[in-house]
C-alpha cells in the first residue's frame, strides 16, 4: 500500500472516457459513493472508477469501504454480467493515501489490525467476485494500487502505465496484496518487485504475467470494451463455476481429489438449464439467451 509519489511524470492524454456512458447502476437510493463513480459502460456491464484523481486515485478508509460496498452490491445485481475497475484521471491508482498511513504509524496496534482486515476484505471480495472483472490501467499502478490489478480477473494496461509494488521503501511491506501478487506473477517475481521496490514499464508487466494486455493510450477503451464483449458471450452460471473451481487448483500435481473435483462438478454442470441452451444455440445458428441485445 504506497502512499502517492511525488515523482509522478504526467502522462499523455488518454483516449476515451474513464467511465462508459453515465447510465447509473441501480442500487440502494441510501447507498452513496463520494470516492467512486459506478456507471453502466454497456448493457451488462458496470463500471466501478476511483475518482481521486486530485491524489491520482490514492485509497484510504473511505474508498476502501465503499469499494467492498460496490463489489457487494453489482455481485448480487442480477442485470451485471461483468464489472470494470478504473481510475479516473491520469492515473489507476498511487496506492495507499499518505495521511492514512500516517494515521495508521499513529495508532494502535489493534486499530490497524482492524483496518488491515477492512483492506484484506475488500481486496477478497473483488477477487472472489462471482462476475468477470476486468481492471482498466493507465499511467501509475503503485502498491495497492497492483494489488487491485492483481485481485482482478483480467488487467489490461495502456502502454503508458507503470508498476511498482513500491511498500519497502517506506518502512512496511506489501502484506495484504502478496498472495494476489504471488497468484499473478509467481514467487520469484513477486520477490524481486517486493524486495526491490523496483518500477517497471507496461511491456515488462505483461511478460511477467501482471497484465494480460498491453494496449496504446488511445486504444484502451476499444481493448477493454473487445475483451467484454468475449465475456459476454460465455454463460453467466459457467463463468461463476469457472471462478469457483479456478480458486480451488493449484499449480502442481494433478491429485486424486482434483481428478474427482473437475469430474463432478463438469457433471453437475452439463445438466443445467444454461448448458442445455448454450448447445442449443450452438445448433441453431443462433446467440444464447444470455447475451445482452445491444
Amino acid at each position: 500500500m504506497a502512499p502517492p509519489r511525488n515523482d509522478l511524470r504526467p502522462s499523455p492524454p488518454q483516449g476515451g472516457a474513464a467511465s462508459g456512458p453515465a447510465e447509473p447502476v441501480p442500487r440502494q437510493p441510501t447507498l452513496g459513493y463520494s470516492t467512486l463513480a459506478v456507471h453502466r459502460r454497456a448493457p451488462g456491464v458496470a463500471q466501478v472508477t476511483m475518482s481521486r484523481p486530485a491524489v491520482f486515485n490514492a485509497f484510504d478508509e473511505a474508498m476502501i469501504a465503499e469499494l467492498d460496498a460496490a463489489f457487494a452490491e453489482l455481485a448480487t445485481d442480477a442485470s451485471v454480467r461483468v464489472i470494470v475497475l478504473a481510475g479516473e484521471g491520469k492515473h489507476f491508482s498511487a496506492g495507499a493515501d499518505l495521511q492514512w498511513m500516517q494515521r495508521a504509524s499513529q495508532a494502535s496496534r489493534e486499530w490497524n489490525l482492524d483496518d488491515a482486515r477492512r483492506f484484506a476484505a475488500m481486496l477478497a471480495r473483488i477477487a472472489n467476485c462471482p462476475k468477470p472483472t476486468v481492471a482498466r490501467i493507465q499511467g501509475a499502478a503503485l502498491g495497492g494500487g497492483v494489488g487491485l490489478a492483481c485481485a482482478c480477473d483480467i488487467a489490461i494496461a495502456a502502454d503508458n502505465a507503470t508498476f511498482a509494488v513500491s511498500e519497502a521503501k517506506f518502512g512496511i511491506l506489501p502484506a495484504v496484496i502478496g498472495p494476489y501478487v504471488v497468484n499473478a506473477v509467481g514467487k520469484r517475481q513477486a520477490l524481486r518487485l517486493a524486495l526491490a521496490a523496483t518500477r517497471i514499464l507496461a511491456a515488462e508487466a505483461l511478460s511477467i504475467g501482471l497484465v494480460q494486455k498491453v494496449v496504446a493510450v488511445d486504444a484502451l477503451d476499444a481493448a477493454v470494451d473487445a475483451t467484454v464483449t468475449e465475456l459476454l458471450a460465455g454463460g453467466p452460471m459457467a463463468q461463476r463455476e469457472i471462478k469457483q473451481l479456478y480458486a480451488q487448483l493449484a499449480t502442481g500435481p494433478i491429485t486424486d481429489a482434483v481428478r474427482e473435483l473437475t469430474a463432478q462438478t463438469i457433471s453437475r454442470v452439463r445438466g443445467t438449464d444454461e448448458a442445455r441452451e448454450g448447445f442449443a444455440a450452438f445448433l441453431d445458428k443462433r446467440h444464447a439467451n444470455w447475451i445482452p441485445h445491444t
